[in-house]
C-alpha cells in the first residue's frame, strides 16, 4: 500500500527516512549503473561506516533550477505537479513532482552543461540514459502512477519523453535490492569494483593510521622550523660567500649556465647551499626542537 510522507527534501528528517528504505535514486547504484556511486558505497553508508558526499556544483544547480524547472514543465503539460515523497513497504522515491489524480509523474533533470551535456543530447534523440531509466522505473513502482514524464530543462527550454512502467525492469529493481539488502542485514561487503577503496577500521590498521597521521604532522611542523632557521641563517650569513659555526655551513656560490646554452653575462644564478656536518647532527639527533 502506498503511503505519502510530508517532508522537505533535504531536511535532516528527509535524510533519516533515507537510511531506512530503499530509494529510488540509490537503485542505479545498487545495480551497478551509477557513475557516481558503487554498491560498496552505498553499502558503507548504508551500515554507518560512511557519510553521503556532500553536494557537487552540479546538484546544487540542480536543486536551485528545479522550482523553475517545474514551473516550466507546468506550463507546457497544463497540469498541476506536487513534489512528494511516497513509500511503498521497503520502498521510497522522492518525487519531483505528481498530479491530483495520482497517474502522472514527473522525474526534472536540470544539466549543469545545459544543451551542451551529455544527457540533453540523449533525450533529444529520444533515449534515456539506463540509470535515470531505472530510477524512473522504481518511481513509478512506489507511486502506481501510469506514466512519468522526464523533462529536461536548461533554464530556458526543455526536452519532454514519457517512460511507461516497465514490470520486468521493476522486478530486476526489487531482485537487486534483496540482494544488496542481504549484504547490508549479514554486515558482508559486497564485491568490490576497480573504483572501490576497502574500508578498515579494525584496530591494526588504525593504529597504524593514527602513528603515520601524527608522524606526518610532525614532519611538517618539522619542516616549518627548519626553513624559518635557514631563512635566519641566511639573514646572517651576508659577509661572506662561505660562513661556518655550530656544525653548519652556509656556502653562497655562482652557478653558470648550461653549456649548450649560449655564454652571455648574467646566464647563471647564485646558490645557496646549507649543510651540517655530522657531528652536530648526531648532537641534534638526541634534542628535541618541537
Amino acid at each position: 500500500m502506498n503511503a505519502l510522507r510530508k517532508m522537505v527534501q533535504g531536511t535532516p528528517e528527509w535524510h533519516e527516512h533515507r537510511k531506512q528504505h530503499r530509494n529510488a535514486s540509490e537503485s542505479p547504484a545498487v545495480m551497478g549503473l551509477s557513475p557516481w556511486m558503487t554498491p560498496y558505497k552505498l553499502w558503507l553508508i548504508k551500515t554507518g561506516r560512511a557519510q553521503p558526499d556532500g553536494a557537487t556544483a552540479p546538484m546544487k544547480h540542480g536543486t536551485e533550477m528545479e522550482p523553475q524547472a517545474r514551473a516550466a514543465y507546468e506550463a507546457k503539460a497544463g497540469t498541476v505537479m506536487q513534489p512528494l515523497v511516497m513509500t511503498s513497504g521497503e520502498y521510497s522515491a522522492s518525487l519531483d513532482g505528481i498530479n491530483l489524480s495520482g497517474n502522472l509523474i514527473v522525474e526534472v533533470k536540470c544539466p549543469y552543461k545545459g544543451q551542451s551535456s551529455e544527457l540533453w543530447q540523449s533525450v533529444e534523440a529520444g533515449e534515456i540514459p539506463e540509470m535515470y531509466r531505472i530510477q524512473i522505473q522504481h518511481q513509478l513502482m512506489v507511486s502506481g502512477a501510469t506514466l512519468a514524464h522526464l523533462w529536461v530543462f536548461d533554464g530556458n527550454e526543455g526536452l519532454l519523453l514519457d517512460v511507461d512502467q516497465d514490470e520486468v525492469c521493476q522486478q530486476r529493481i526489487r531482485n537487486a535490492w534483496d540482494e544488496f539488502q542481504h549484504y547490508v542485514d549479514t554486515d558482508t561487503p559486497p564485491p568490490l569494483s576497480e573504483y572501490d577503496s576497502e574500508f578498515r577500521n579494525d584496530a591494526e590498521w588504525i593504529a597504524a593510521a593514527e602513528q603515520y597521521c601524527a608522524a606526518k604532522v610532525q614532519t611538517e611542523e618539522a619542516a616549518k622550523v627548519l626553513e624559518e632557521a635557514k631563512e635566519l641563517l641566511l639573514s646572517l650569513a651576508s659577509t661572506h660567500p662561505s660562513i661556518k659555526g655550530g656544525g653548519v655551513t652556509v656556502s653562497r656560490f655562482w652557478k653558470a649556465g648550461s653549456a649548450g646554452l649560449e655564454q652571455q653575462e648574467g646566464n647563471g644564478n647564485w646558490v645557496v647551499k646549507v649543510s651540517v656536518d655530522r657531528h652536530a647532527k648526531a648532537i641534534a639527533g638526541t634534542a628535541k626542537y618541537y
